[in-house]
């Protein structure tokens, strides 16, 4: 297989996976469920991402990369419309799935910069954890105070355990396969300076 048809293949499994994330965007039209609506329309903005990051840092997504992260935005997509309240392992696959993602850029962003990603990524899943779980808790609170159907859910505190095990674990799967899997969004790091952050 060619480059050329390579590309050509994965820009039409990308095109396909943003027609699945609009479909779930119409579908959350059609149930009335705003949770769907939103998270629809910004996760079809997020597939947009490896695009702005290439022509802003002057790094090459692999194919299998933007792939994997327009399926992130896929699956949070469809969890809307059920599978997360009906699915017991699906909070857990995107929560996983996403935690990767942040840490990859942050292992990327890291290593360009000649640093031991490993505070940093974990800092980084730590923090925007919290965030995010403080962030869904008030949505959640605010919209049963209004009488208005929540674009994010709360499930209480067991739920806010597990997310925070899975958003480590991801972190975790970046640190262990890093650098085997992101050497093209910081290959400008030589060596030399990598082996010199890991003393610091």
């Amino acid at each position: 297989m060619t480059t050329n048809t390579q590309t050509e293949g994965t820009k039409t499994v990308e095109q396909g996976l943003r027609y699945a994330i609009g479909f779930v965007f119409i579908e959350g039209l059609r149930r009335r469920n705003p949770g769907a609506v939103v998270n629809a329309a910004i996760a079809l903005a997020a597939t947009c991402l490896p695009d702005i990051i290439e022509r802003r840092y002057d790094v090459t997504f692999r194919p299998w990369q933007r792939l994997y992260s327009n399926t992130a935005m896929l699956t949070h997509s469809v969890g809307m419309l059920g599978p997360y309240d009906d699915v017991w392992w699906w909070d857990h696959l995107t929560h996983t799935h996403s935690s990767t993602l942040l840490s990859g850029l942050v292992y990327a962003a890291s290593r360009r910069e000649g640093r031991n990603p490993r505070p940093r990524v974990l800092a980084t899943i730590v923090g925007i954890g919290s965030l995010w779980e403080l962030m869904e808790y008030i949505i959640h609170m605010v919209a049963e105070r209004f009488g208005f159907q929540p674009i994010l859910v709360s499930y209480g505190r067991s739920d806010v355990i597990h997310d925070f095990v899975f958003n480590l674990l991801g972190a975790v799967l970046v640190l262990v396969f890093g650098d085997g899997l992101l050497r093209n969004l910081y290959q400008r790091v030589d060596c030399a300076e990598w082996k010199d952050s890991q003393q610091r």
